[in-house]
C-alpha cells in the first residue's frame, strides 16, 4: 500500500479546539477514567503516553507521576508543553513508528484512541516493549475495532421490531480509510484510519512480549430522547463503543 502521510500536524488546530484541556465528552466520561483505573496509576509511576496529542491525559495523573508524551505532531506537543506545568512531565516530538527518544524506562504506558490511526502499530508496540521494564503494563484504547470501522459499519433500524441495530460491512480485512475532517468541504484535511480485526491486535502484543491480562468494552454513556429513545438507549447499550486492551510485557 502506498505511503500516507499520518501525522495529524495538519489538523492540530482544530483537533486541539475540540478536545480543549479536559478532553472530549469521552474523554472525560469513559477513556480517561478508564485508563487511570485499568493502570492502577499512582505516584511514583513512570508513564510514557504514546502519541499523546496535547496531554489530556497528563493533566489528570497524580502529581508526583513521572510522565513523558510523545507525539509526532508538532503543534499539539506545543498546546500540551503550555497547558501543563508540572515538572515532572516532558514532551517529546517523534515518529513513535520509528524511535521514542527518551532514556529513561517506564512501568507503564498508554495508547489512547491513537493506535488505530497508525499505519504500522506493531512497530510502535514493539518500540513500547522496549521502553518497558520487565512486568510493565501497557494500556490500549481503540475506537471498537469490530462495531466502530469507518465507513464500514453503521447504525440501521428494523422498525417491524422495533430495534435499531449495527451494520458492519466488513471486519476481517485490514482497511486504511480516510477521513475528512471537515465532511462537504472538498479542501477538507484528511486523516487516516487503519482498521485491524481483534486477532492482529493480539498477535502483535504477543510477537512483541506482551500478554493480555484483561480485555474490556465500553458502551457510550449518552441517552437519546424522543420516540426511538428506547430503542436507540437499548442499542448503544449493546454495541461497545471502545475496546481497552491491558497487556503485560512477558
Amino acid at each position: 500500500m502506498e505511503k500516507r502521510e499520518t501525522s495529524w500536524g495538519s489538523v492540530s488546530k482544530w483537533y486541539g479546539g475540540i478536545v480543549g484541556e479536559k478532553g472530549h465528552f469521552f474523554h472525560q466520561t469513559l477513556v480517561i477514567p478508564g485508563a487511570l483505573r485499568l493502570l492502577d496509576i499512582k505516584n511514583g509511576d513512570r508513564i510514557l503516553d504514546v502519541a499523546c496529542g496535547q496531554g489530556v491525559l497528563a493533566r489528570r495523573l497524580p502529581g508526583e507521576v513521572s510522565y513523558t508524551g510523545v507525539d509526532m505532531a508538532r503543534g499539539l506537543i506545543d498546546e500540551a508543553k503550555r497547558m501543563d506545568k508540572n515538572k515532572k512531565h516532558k514532551y517529546i516530538v517523534a515518529d513513535v513508528t520509528k524511535s521514542i527518544p527518551a532514556e529513561e524506562k517506564y512501568n507503564k504506558a498508554a495508547i489512547l484512541l491513537a493506535l488505530q490511526n497508525i499505519k504500522e502499530p506493531d512497530k510502535t508496540i514493539k518500540l513500547v516493549s522496549e521502553k518497558l521494564d520487565k512486568s510493565g503494563k501497557m494500556l490500549i484504547v481503540l475506537n471498537h475495532p469490530c462495531f466502530r470501522i469507518p465507513r464500514q459499519s453503521s447504525w440501521e433500524n428494523d422498525p417491524k421490531n422495533k430495534l435499531q441495530y449495527r451494520r458492519i460491512n466488513r471486519y476481517m480485512s485490514p482497511l486504511e480509510i480516510p477521513i475528512n475532517m471537515h465532511p462537504g468541504d472538498r479542501n477538507s484535511p484528511v486523516t487516516w484510519s487503519f482498521h485491524l480485526p481483534i486477532e492482529e491486535y493480539s498477535k502483535m502484543l504477543f510477537d512483541n512480549g506482551f500478554l493480555i491480562e484483561k480485555i474490556e468494552e465500553w458502551t457510550s454513556d449518552k441517552e437519546s430522547v424522543g420516540k426511538m429513545a428506547k430503542s436507540e438507549n437499548r442499542a448503544r447499550d449493546e454495541f461497545p463503543m471502545f475496546m481497552a486492551i491491558l497487556a503485560i510485557k512477558k
